[in-house]
């Protein structure tokens, strides 16, 4: 009870009379539990809300708990998970189990990966020209110059003249042709790649653009799959929707592979990458919460940092798999090990909770605490999963009453005033940025020049150091400097880059490289800054509605990677001339760090709109929080997530 009264208490005071209260509400607490676990639980209070400036202290005689704080409704929030919270920190933040359970999980991100940046090498895009009628079925690329001359034109490869040779063994062209004729066979440079999906369906000349669209739809593919899967999830459980994903992808992306047709290769990849949704995002979310709080922003990190795992398995499958179906097919074959999880992963123990299945929850926490060699009886873990239960009535009515407006909150709460209206449109332009400039460098390592392959390798090895840089300096530096200093860092990279001759190949890898780098640290800090922006009673609709927004640079950066055709400078000026501006204008976001968790619509409208108001908001006493970066949200749920 001790922890639903702290609920309550947050709920409702917000003045001097929070103490009288707080001690009303122990000495029930005294009557209902042993001494050693009001103890106990006292004891884990006072440590875990510290960080929130919550003192806490006990008189000796009567055991009475005094609190000397004014609450938010970001510690009632903590209050409503703090029983499963404190069962983690029992069985240890990071124990051995969680670690297993947290590394088998964050491998399946590598899969992910694969799925996600496939489009790299299945639609890479190589030399190509207009079969003559003189060549045979399996004529090789190279031409003769004087032939290549007089057979294409310089402003149209996608048609030829007819070529004749003479007595003497010269070319000329047919003097009765004055219009090149159309292409009705393509002939295609080998040297880099064997074949390709844009080979073999012949995705040049008037279908060119389909190409394009195929990734695309890739990508509307995730963003379906993150509302279907997310649903599904929440109504069947997530260990079911992890592998009926997985047994998806695998299905259709063996289908892929063996596609015979453009259009049943675009609908196979369509349906991967929704299931990426259900794969990556279910399975992020039961890794985080078999972590501890205080261990949360480095496994958010670390989950990240398997994905840019990725980019080393492709490329290490690409250096020994030159054909583009076999390709695929190694891309997918690894779920069939993932499949093997069914009998070691659990269910989330927090939804188990939600659903109201106490006793398959208490079985899985006892096998991690015998697996964790730590003694905690089913008495025990039943008294600190039952605190709800015993509400008192009129405890009830009013957290029902506090619920009530959250389910009636939507995305308009956040354009219908206007501070709050400019913040969130700053917002949604971040992360349309952050998310097209992410994926449109990740996909156009092929336009770099030289090693294709060393390309790609090396623009997942710069995610790492991005990543830790986040957890060296998001809790020391601020959001709102970081991620203003990473887009002005990516957007004078990707500039330089285009400014830089082409010649010199290695400065102008090493300029996109910095840009790349700098892009995933934005990507990795407007998550959470975002969130913190938000206020409660919408904050769940508002990174809903952010990362939904997003999806539409992820759609369209394979366009804006072909107008590469051009000028090949033209996509990094597009990309670095997006980054600066979002640089720039998160500039118009107050920073967070340290600062009160927002409540209402009311705090978000206030917030940052005048400095004389926050510190104002300052003087109130509201909880103040320090959150961790990538922290499952409420109900489990993580959104907008880039993966």
């Amino acid at each position: 009870m001790l922890f639903r009264s702290f609920r309550s208490l947050s709920a409702k005071y917000t003045s001097p009379t929070t103490t009288r209260h707080a001690i009303r509400i122990s000495k029930k607490a005294n009557n209902k539990s042993t001494q050693q676990h009001k103890i106990r639980t006292f004891i884990f209070i006072s440590d875990s809300l510290n960080r929130s400036k919550v003192s806490l202290t006990r008189d000796a005689g009567n055991t009475r708990r005094v609190c000397a704080l004014s609450v938010s409704l970001s510690l009632s929030l903590f209050c409503l998970e703090m029983g499963y919270d404190e069962v983690i920190v029992q069985l240890g933040d990071f124990g051995r189990y969680q670690k297993i359970i947290f590394l088998l999980i964050a491998l399946t991100s590598i899969p992910v990966a694969f799925h996600k940046l496939a489009g790299v090498f299945l639609l890479a895009k190589p030399d190509f020209r207009c079969a003559l009628p003189s060549d045979p079925q399996n004529a090789s690329y190279a031409l003769a110059t004087e032939l290549k001359e007089l057979a294409y034109s310089a402003q149209d490869n996608c048609a030829y003249y007819q070529v004749d040779i003479a007595d003497n063994g010269s070319y000329y062209r047919n003097p009765n042709q004055t219009t090149p004729q159309q292409c009705t066979r393509y002939i295609y440079d080998q040297s880099k790649y064997l074949n390709s999906a844009y080979t073999e369906f012949d995705l040049v000349c008037g279908r060119k653009f389909l190409a394009s669209t195929s990734e695309s739809i890739f990508m509307l593919g995730v963003l379906l799959g993150s509302i279907i899967f997310g649903q599904l999830s929440d109504k069947y459980g997530r260990k079911p929707i992890f592998f009926a994903s997985l047994v998806i992808q695998v299905i259709f992306g063996v289908v892929a592979g063996i596609a015979p047709e453009y259009f049943t290769y675009t609908i196979a990849r369509l349906i991967v990458g929704a299931t990426t949704s259900g794969v990556f995002l279910v399975a992020y979310v039961i890794a985080m919460e078999m972590v501890g709080p205080s261990k949360r922003l480095y496994a958010g990190i670390f989950v990240m940092m398997f994905f840019s795992l990725g980019y080393f398995g492709m490329a290490l499958f690409a250096t020994f798999i030159h054909d583009w179906r076999w390709l695929q097919i190694a891309f997918t074959l690894p779920g069939l090990i993932f499949m093997t999880y069914y009998w070691i992963i659990p269910e989330s123990v927090r939804w188990l909770l939600s659903k109201g299945h106490k006793e398959r929850a208490i079985k899985i926490i006892q096998q991690a605490a015998r697996f964790n060699r730590v003694d905690i009886t089913k008495e025990a873990l039943q008294v600190l999963l039952d605190e709800g239960d015993k509400q008192q009535p009129e405890e009830k009515q009013q957290q029902q009453e506090q619920d009530q407006p959250e389910q009636a909150a939507s995305v308009w709460d956040l354009l219908r005033y206007p501070n709050l209206r400019r913040k969130t449109l700053v917002i949604f332009f971040d992360w349309l940025v952050c998310t097209g400039v992410y994926y449109g460098l990740s996909w156009s390592t092929n336009n770099l020049g030289g090693n294709v392959l060393l390309n790609f390798v090396i623009s997942g090895a710069v995610e790492i150091p991005a990543y830790c840089f986040l957890l060296l300096t998001l809790n020391r530096w601020g959001r709102r400097s970081i991620l203003c200093g990473c887009m002005l860092v990516a957007g004078c990279g990707l500039i330089l880059s285009a400014a830089v001759p082409q010649d010199m190949h290695w400065l102008v890898v090493t300029c996109a490289m910095i840009g790349k780098l700098a892009i995933t640290g934005s990507y990795g800090t407007i998550y959470l800054f975002s969130s913190e922006q938000f206020p409660t009673v919408v904050r769940n609709v508002g990174m809903g509605a952010a990362s939904m927004v997003s999806r539409l640079t992820g759609m369209l950066a394979p366009y804006l990677n072909d107008m590469v055709v051009i000028w090949p400078a033209l996509p990094m000026i597009v990309y670095g001339s997006l980054s600066l501006a979002a640089g720039f204008m998160s500039l118009l976001l107050p920073e967070t760090l340290n600062k009160p968790t927002l409540e209402t619509i009311a705090d978000g409208e206030r917030f940052g709109k005048k400095e004389r108001l926050d510190a104002a908001y300052l003087e109130t006493g509201k909880a103040m929080e320090v959150q961790p970066l990538n922290a499952p949200v409420a109900n489990g749920k993580s959104n907008g997530h880039k993966y």
